[in-house]
């Protein structure tokens, strides 16, 4: 068994997300791209019978101590919160071919037997957003998990979740918070107007 990296098992909303990602330091590894997943199980329906932190301890078990991996994703985003697993600034387990050259981000669901639900739908884009725009990645290269040719599975993040649909999101959402920092930018310094 590997050594076992730790969770952190903290919940953000997506505002308090984006200001803890941008505190993030890169010093001994950075990701290349995103890796977008789907639980499975636990199922939507399934996941507030316990607890945000119970259901981070239960995964914690899995990765750990069934899987005996050194590590999982690094985000599980939820209808209500999104949250940290794996640490952002190392290497996840949760794609054969790229565990040490992405991030994984699971959303919580089974969407290849549930509909993709717009609030993880919402929170996944806002995550999304905030990881290329730290990482300097263009959403252009998100890869789903079955893409992975090592991977079991083959339907991962399952058919509700279309790619584009998710690429064209995350560049919407980047270029209108964009537009909002130039606006506020000129609001609070004005250029040419008596000088």
């Amino acid at each position: 068994m590997s050594t076992w990296k730790g969770i952190e098992g903290k919940c953000y909303t997506p505002d308090a997300f984006d200001a803890y990602v941008k505190n993030l330091k890169f010093v001994a590894w950075k990701p290349k791209f995103v890796v977008l997943h789907n639980t499975g199980v636990p199922k939507f329906s399934e996941w507030h019978k316990h607890s945000g932190h119970s259901r981070m301890k239960g995964l914690e078990h899995y990765y750990r101590d069934k899987q005996k991996w050194s590590a999982g994703p690094h985000l599980f985003v939820a209808d209500d919160y999104i949250w940290t697993f794996t640490r952002l600034t190392q290497p996840g387990v949760h794609a054969p071919s790229w565990n040490h050259v992405a991030w994984g981000v699971e959303m919580v669901g089974d969407y290849d037997s549930e509909p993709f639900h717009p609030r993880v739908r919402a929170n996944a884009i806002r995550a999304l957003a905030a990881l290329h725009r730290i990482g300097g990645l263009d959403p252009a290269t998100l890869r789903l998990h079955k893409e992975d040719v090592n991977t079991t599975h083959k339907h991962c993040p399952g058919k509700h979740v279309s790619k584009v649909d998710i690429i064209t999101s995350v560049k919407q959402y980047l270029s209108f918070t964009k537009l909002i920092e130039e606006t506020m930018n000129l609001v609070a310094h004005p250029v040419g107007f008596g000088t």
